[in-house]
């Protein structure tokens, strides 16, 4: 390992060997008494100004012996240390902090002076509340972090840094409370995420895979939010938080299904009407996942399963559509879903004429030339507002719609049934970090229940979720 020595050209020359991007800067000065300094920074990311002010201003009129700790005491920096490894240099000047190299020293010194361009902090798009906190997390870790300390004011909060990737050396925190979070849970994030070979990490979708029991599952094993009051919650519930540098979004283990069916909002409104809200996000994604399938079975297979008077209705809106139910419905899906793609990618105005577009001229001309009927418009249109009633799910709930889709159009009800069953028994068998899947249905957790589908009176609720072990189970009174 190559270490600084008291030769300054020697050491600069050194740094700049492992440093040597265009964007890579020295500065060379010289004190009043004759020391010559060298402070070596990442150009981009180092705050000029505070490095001028807290650096080289106090140097300049330093008088002192030829020692690190003598100049450490003249510089005006809260953060400062002293180091030897030019590695460890090397990497400090990669994420902002400049380096300080003196004449017949064998140390430098890092100062943090960096400075990171980020955005301010703003309520998430994909998570908005009309009642409860607004903020969100940003791209910045350390912004995240406090936002964690400013709710979780107490010295049990742990907040471990790692490391991952080898190019990118993305840090990475894992957050618990101490005394409330199983042991186990903690060390097993940690292994994991210790495990992880990848050149870079450029968000914290990259560390789902690889904390997932099972990564190539359908089903997401692994709780995220880009909310700090949801992150804080969670924590204190008992679970593991993940922040990753450069995302805003966060991560929490263990995973529970109904977690992605609650919503902040249910926690500051009446029990009443969390219970309400939470009934209908289950109803409309049921109906989005299992409407098209129904309706193509039904026609293909079983029409008794219509009313007498809707059947009417249908068969008047059906009868010269040259398409089969099952490729009817299939094309509508299909176009709803590349509408919904273009949306997305255009620019903001673009997409919003897109989407009037597609709805209106698209479904209205398609129905009128007698491509498709007007009954498959209607359920697809519902079923693609059903999906979004539980935003967190819609990858895994849009892939289960197109399957239970062609089931339905191959093999009938009895086909969908059975997948139903399939997937229902997957879900009751899958479990990570110890924790079911599918709990508190399946195992029954009774008390557990008062804040799943239905949420009790805060009051009601005055012990730890029961499913995730926390050795600390009181959390109220």
């Amino acid at each position: 390992m190559k270490c600084v020595t008291g030769d300054l050209e020697g050491s600069k020359a050194a740094l700049k060997k492992l440093l040597p991007a265009g964007d890579i800067l020295t500065f060379d000065f010289v004190s009043e008494s004759g020391m010559r300094f060298s402070c070596v920074f990442a150009d981009p990311l180092t705050d000029k100004d505070l490095l001028g002010e807290q650096v080289v201003s106090p140097l300049l009129h330093y008088d002192g012996p030829a020692r690190a700790e003598d100049v450490m005491h003249k510089l005006t920096s809260p953060e400062q240390r002293s180091e030897r490894a030019l590695d460890k240099l090397a990497e400090e000047v990669l994420t902002g902090n400049p380096v300080l190299l003196f004449a017949d020293m064998d140390t430098a010194v890092i100062v943090g002076t960096k400075r990171i361009p980020v955005r301010a902090i703003a309520e998430p798009s994909t998570d908005v509340a009309v009642k409860g906190p607004r903020e969100g997390f940003i791209e910045d870790f350390k912004t995240n972090t406090s936002l964690v300390r400013r709710r979780l004011r107490t010295p049990e909060l742990r907040i471990d840094l790692l490391e991952v990737g080898r190019r990118s050396r993305t840090a990475v925190a894992v957050c618990y409370l101490e005394g409330t979070t199983k042991r186990e849970i903690v060390e097993k994030v940690k292994e994991r995420i210790k495990k992880i070979d990848i050149d870079i990490v450029a968000d914290s979708s990259y560390l789902t895979h690889f904390l997932s029991s099972r990564p190539y599952s359908l089903v997401k094993q692994v709780g995220t939010t880009e909310k700090p009051d949801i992150f804080c919650a969670k924590i204190a519930e008992g679970r593991v938080g993940i922040l990753v540098d450069g995302s805003p979004i966060a991560l929490t283990v263990p995973y529970l299904l109904v977690e992605d069916f609650q919503s902040s909002e249910d926690y500051f409104v009446p029990p009443h009407r969390a219970t309400f809200t939470r009934l209908l996000r289950l109803f409309a994604l049921l109906a989005a996942i299992y409407l098209p399938a129904y309706y193509v079975s039904a026609q293909l297979f079983r029409l008794q399963l219509f009313p007498v008077r809707l059947l009417l209705t249908i068969s008047g809106a059906i009868r010269d559509i040259p398409f089969s139910p099952s490729l009817e419905m299939l094309l509508v899906l299909l176009v709803l879903e590349t509408l919904n793609e273009a949306s997305v990618r255009m620019p903001k105005y673009v997409g919003m004429a897109l989407s009037v577009v597609g709805a209106l001229v698209l479904g209205e001309t398609a129905v009128s030339a007698g491509f498709v009927s007007t009954p498959a418009i209607i359920i697809v249109a519902f079923s693609g507002i059903g999906l979004y009633a539980v935003p967190n799910l819609i990858e895994q709930t849009s892939v289960l719609r197109l399957a239970m889709l062609l089931i339905a159009g191959s093999v009938g009800t009895y086909g969908v049934l059975l997948a139903t069953a399939f997937v229902l028994l997957y879900l009751v068998t899958t479990e990570n970090y110890g924790a079911p899947l599918f709990a508190p249905f399946a195992p029954v957790v009774g008390r557990d229940l008062k804040d799943s589908i239905v949420k009790y009176h805060l009051q009601s609720m005055k012990l730890r979720p029961e499913t995730l072990k926390s050795p600390n189970r009181r959390r109220l009174g």
